[in-house]
């Protein structure tokens, strides 16, 4: 970060904490608040290059191979994201350490605005060559490097103020950023699809989810601010000991219980994008069925899906948060064996995929942020929590949408839940190995650590 930014970021956590001076005690509602609006302001980024990886990168950016090539070179792309995510903790792990959370979030978000915007801008492959990739590509890296950053310690602070009874509702909350994500980006692009020319769409349209996005991050940055920087919620970090701690001493105390925790929401991940990202890439390619069409089944899904979200929190109260992901990983594994089929079955066969989909997704990403949230120390557990929200991204989902489309153009639909299962046996084998899931004690913090 140059010299010049790190004074205006510092003056405006000042200016922030000043006008919130006089904020009350600590509440969960408005953690909630602060946690659901950073969430979609994040997923909408994610959704909005997403469907442009489907829609438009194959024709703008790589034309010169086939559509389907295309289309997997174009998740590969995506995938530099989440390949840099973990650089982007380490770096601004240290930016937090040094200035403070709110010059971190203000540098993370500004330049996770400016890499979504600068899509905006990149011209097509027939006018530069095949610098058209390689800026696709740095802008995708600078993307994955910013989310690195965005982890505000908002979500785990949240958990640790949660009611003891209700802790898996709580839990939830933080998720019900991608069903909105999802809603806004694909009733966008469903919109300049369906207004606009092919030509049209194709030369200037696709362009303005990207500025739409980067306007939903200059207001989720003011509002996360707003929250982090004001005295009370300074003073509960610090009392819940939710400090950043260097990523080697992370990694060295905590390191077993990182991997485990990476690979419990496997299933939940991996299922993540073959319900968003790689089934409208299937109907695109190897279909008849319009995007507009498609992008609208999803949005349906994703209504399904948000309820789903609200479910798993009285569920996993009910019942416990182990044993919802232990069932619902059985239930995508299942799904694995046969639904990915239903794509080939018409607007019926979609539909059926979509809303089945959403609902186990729901239900399982729904619980995703449990094992994260209380899985460590809690002198480790802000540092520790975000580098496995990076491992299980990059695990489960960093590279779903190229393998399962990979796997499905060669050998059929049926193969691509081959994918999905392993991420389903992975989840299942980490809830067995991580006891700390079990029962009430899953959810107690445990002891500052030595």
């Amino acid at each position: 970060m140059s010299a010049s930014t790190t004074p205006s970021s510092e003056s405006l956590e000042r200016d922030a904490a000043a006008i919130n001076s006089h904020h009350g005690k600590v509440d969960a509602g408005e953690i909630a608040i602060g946690v659901i609006i950073g969430r979609t302001s994040e997923f909408f980024d994610f959704f909005v290059y997403a469907i442009a990886s489907v829609v438009v990168f194959p024709q703008l950016i790589f034309p010169f191979v086939s559509p389907v090539e295309g289309t997997l070179l174009s998740f590969a792309v995506f995938a530099l994201a989440f390949l840099f995510r973990p650089l982007g903790t380490l770096i601004f792990i240290a930016i937090d350490r040094k200035f403070g959370r709110g010059t971190k979030l203000t540098a993370a978000l500004l330049l996770l605005g400016t890499a979504t915007v600068s899509v905006a801008f990149i011209p097509g492959f027939e006018s530069i060559g095949m610098w058209a990739p390689v800026l696709l590509a740095i802008t995708r890296i600078g993307q994955g490097i910013a989310l690195g950053g965005t982890w505000d310690g908002l979500a785990s602070l949240l958990a640790l103020n949660a009611p003891e009874k209700r802790r898996g509702w709580y839990a939830m909350i933080p998720q019900l950023g991608a069903p909105f994500g999802l809603l806004v980006a694909s009733a966008l692009f469903a919109f300049f699809l369906n207004t606009l020319s092919a030509a049209d769409f194709l030369d200037w349209g696709w362009r303005y989810p990207f500025f739409v996005a980067f306007a939903i991050n200059v207001v989720a940055l003011f509002a996360r601010l707003r929250i982090v920087v004001t005295p009370a919620f300074q003073k509960a970090f610090e009392t819940k000991e939710l400090q950043p701690t260097p990523v080697s001493q992370a990694i060295r105390e905590e390191g077993p219980r990182i991997w485990i925790g990476a690979f419990a929401p496997l299933a939940s991940f991996a299922m993540f994008h073959m319900v968003t990202v790689f089934p409208l890439s299937w109907v695109f390619l190897f279909t008849n069925e319009t995007p507009v069409r498609f992008l609208l089944i999803e949005m349906v899904g994703a209504v399904f899906g948000l309820i789903a979200i609200l479910a798993s929190g009285v569920l996993a109260d009910r019942y416990g948060r182990r044993t919802l992901l232990a069932i619902t990983a059985a239930g995508i594994a299942a799904f694995s064996g046969f639904a990915p089929q239903l794509l080939n079955g018409g607007a019926a066969g979609e539909l059926t995929f979509m809303i089945s989909g959403f609902i186990l997704l729901g239900l399982s990403f729904g619980q995703a942020s449990g094992p994260v949230a209380s899985s460590f120390s809690l002198t480790n557990r802000y540092t520790s929590s975000a580098l496995t929200s990076d491992l299980a991204w990059l695990f489960g989902a960093g590279f779903a949408p190229l393998a399962a489309l990979w796997i499905s153009s060669h050998f059929g639909l049926i193969a691509a839940g081959a994918y999905l299962l392993s991420g389903a046996v992975f989840t299942l084998l980490a809830l067995w190995l991580n006891r700390e899931l079990a029962g009430s004690a899953s959810d107690r913090p445990r002891k500052r650590a030595a």
